[in-house]
């Protein structure tokens, strides 16, 4: 059968277009069908280069009888996460109700009003160690909603009660140089002392600390602290987290950097452009902005949204083969697909990484990159009305708005765009 999703914009929805499982994208109509029937929405999120949603539609939403339990008893909804970063955010909080175990896919149970009353990440098809089988959670949860919907019901409202309790704030005070000083510290306490970078297992190249810690305020008043950014890019630069092409992986599986979760994000390499161009590491900045400009870049212009762990090779599926080869070897491969969305925020930090990059090291190609892209986002990422929206695909605009991130970042892109372009 072919659902609902064949036409829809994200290439994660495309890629299950074609399952038995009858499908909506996320919209009004989806829950006005689960209103109409009387039962659950089962929502399914995640995004098209992540290896887990892909084990996960292998195993079960390309399975008949899976499918025919979802179809029957449930209206099953597709989420592509980084089309809808704010409708992933908000369940992705209800789903801690339920588990400590976050991550992608994230698979909600809610109510035709759309309040979660249970949630889960990846389920087998068949039961394993302290998992069970998807079949018996679809089971189990028709059960509930069928025989004990009140107790479902319940439990829905409390999780919605206590998120909206949570997200109560009182306004405070900006952080004064002390308090940004014993924050970096704290960070700093963190460091593992034998890899680098921050914790252990598994281990993430977390830009958006590194970037911190380089501040002129940490590096005035923590220095010690500081000084652990040029630890763990060294290590990381260094380790199986960097592919031989320059590129960052998303995270190591291993404490030592090992082992690598092999999808490649725009807004890892992107951030950590801005950070090993800080630290003065030439050889690193070289190799992103080549990745970026050489792997992410599409037709248009604009970058797309990251790169995927898995290719086909032999005719098999397979996760980090690809990445594995030596350079040389890969000629004569497909590589992973690029997801090609060309989000708006993404695309800032992109924009103003190579501008800010080319600049430092006197590669205007990078800096003319940066300009295309920018225009690439300004011409195409617009609603009938001239509004910036949160992403597009091949020149076709979503019907996602754009969110105050998106609006932040590609300011900040766009300003050092100009800024580069200007002292040409």
């Amino acid at each position: 059968m072919t659902n609902r999703l064949a036409d829809t914009l994200s290439p994660y929805l495309r890629a299950h277009a074609d399952n038995p499982v009858d499908w909506y994208p996320w919209g009004e109509e989806a829950f006005a069908e689960a209103q109409r029937r009387d039962v659950p929405l089962l929502i399914s999120i995640g995004y098209s280069t992540c290896h887990w949603c892909h084990v996960m539609a292998r195993e079960s939403f390309a399975d008949p009888a899976t499918a025919a339990l979802i179809n029957d008893g449930f209206v099953a909804v597709k989420v592509d996460r980084e089309e809808h970063p704010q409708v992933d955010g908000a369940y992705m909080a209800a789903a801690s109700a339920f588990t400590q175990s976050l991550g992608w896919p994230l698979t909600v149970f809610a109510t035709p009003r759309g309040r979660t009353f249970y949630a889960g990440t990846y389920w087998p098809p068949q039961v394993r160690p302290s998992m069970p089988a998807f079949r018996d959670v679809l089971a189990a949860v028709r059960e509930a909603w069928t025989l004990r919907r009140a107790q479902a019901e319940e439990s829905a409202d409390a999780v919605t009660d206590a998120l909206a309790r949570a997200a109560e704030s009182t306004p405070s005070a900006l952080p004064d140089v002390v308090a940004i000083g014993t924050a970096a510290q704290a960070i700093a306490q963190r460091e593992d002392p034998q890899f680098g970078g921050f914790g252990g297992a598994p281990k993430f190249p977390v830009a958006t600390t590194l970037r911190f810690l380089q501040h002129p305020l940490v590096r005035e008043g923590a220095p010690e602290a500081s000084a652990a950014t040029a630890r763990a890019l060294a290590a990381m630069a260094d380790s199986d987290l960097r592919d031989a092409d320059g590129g960052f992986f998303r995270y190591a599986t291993q404490r030592d950097w090992t082992v690598p979760h092999y999808e490649r994000m725009l807004t890892d390499n992107a951030q950590l452009l801005d950070v090993a161009r800080d630290a003065g590491d030439e050889r690193t900045v070289r190799g992103i902005a080549s990745f970026l400009i050489d792997a992410l870049r599409r037709d248009g212009g604009g970058f797309g949204a990251a790169q995927d762990s898995e290719s086909t090779i032999d005719g098999v599926r397979n996760e980090g083969g690809y990445y594995l080869r030596p350079l040389a070897e890969r000629a004569g491969l497909e590589p992973p697909a690029v997801d090609g969305k060309v989000i708006t925020g993404w695309n800032g930090l992109a924009i103003g990484a190579l501008a800010r990059a080319g600049a430092a090291l006197g590669e205007q190609s990078w800096i003319d990159a940066a300009a295309s892209a920018a225009d690439e986002v300004l011409r195409t990422n617009r609603d009938a009305d001239g509004a910036l929206v949160r992403a597009s695909l091949d020149g076709r605009a979503s019907a996602a708005s754009a969110t105050a991130a998106d609006l932040g970042l590609l300011a900040d892109g766009l300003f050092s765009r100009s800024r580069w372009r200007a002292a040409r």
